[in-house]
């Protein structure tokens, strides 16, 4: 069954980008959002089309990918609740970059373009938060380019996964691990190199796979693979 949501300004106070609105500024953006839903593998933008809106995640993921001519992809990021997307093209009016996907049925709000400035010219609190989220993809898109760059299979994938995870009763787990072939399409890598290496992590002790679940075992040793060390 979907998951039914009224758009009310509670709902919008609970999403971190409008946390700072007042309640004069969250009946004013209920104007400007509409709420979208998505099935999984829907793809919600195009890289190369016109920028018209951000989006805002409230249920669900999605993954932010870009193609090649041969139909062969690259994830540049995977996305959840309380993220968003869209923003750079907003900014620069130019067109989408990358192209997103649903690997999940989504709950989204969609804001306009006029709306998007609009909010962003009278809310600082908005504006520096924006600034943030991109200085942010930034350092990831620089450390993604470092990964590839100078880290082998190995420590690509200890890198993410030491990403991934999150401390949950004194240990270090990945909830809701990628399928391998998606950890392929994040890292530069194949599906078969990517299927090794996890086994081996195993295999030495550092990781511990349980269904979609992944326990880091080693955090340290996980970090020096993930530094090339």
């Amino acid at each position: 069954m979907a998951i039914q949501f009224r758009l009310h300004p509670q709902l919008l106070k609970n999403v971190p980008l409008f946390a700072s609105f007042s309640d004069q500024q969250l009946q004013t953006l209920l104007g400007f959002v509409q709420h979208r839903s998505f099935p999984r593998n829907a793809f919600i933008v195009h890289a190369g089309e016109d920028t018209d809106a951000l989006y805002v995640i409230l249920a669900g993921r999605v993954k932010v990918l870009i193609t090649d001519d041969d139909g062969h992809e690259v994830i540049l990021s995977m996305l959840g609740p309380n993220e968003y997307f869209g923003e750079m093209g907003l900014l620069d009016d130019q067109p989408r970059s990358a192209s997103v996907e649903t690997v999940e049925p989504c709950q989204m709000l969609r804001m306009s373009k006029a709306g998007f400035i609009s909010l962003l010219q009278n809310n600082f609190e908005m504006a520096m938060l924006i600034i943030r989220n991109l200085v942010k993809r930034l350092r990831d898109a620089d450390r993604k380019i470092e990964s590839l760059a100078l880290i082998d299979v190995y420590g690509r994938v200890a890198r993410l996964l030491i990403d991934l995870a999150e401390e949950i009763d004194g240990r270090w787990v990945v909830t809701r691990a990628p399928p391998k072939q998606e950890i392929a399409h994040m890292i530069g890598a194949s599906r078969e190199m990517v299927s090794r290496v996890v086994k081996g992590l195993q295999q030495k002790g550092l990781i511990r796979a349980e269904k979609r679940r992944i326990i880091v075992l080693d955090r340290q040793s996980m970090a020096r693979h993930a530094h090339g060390r």
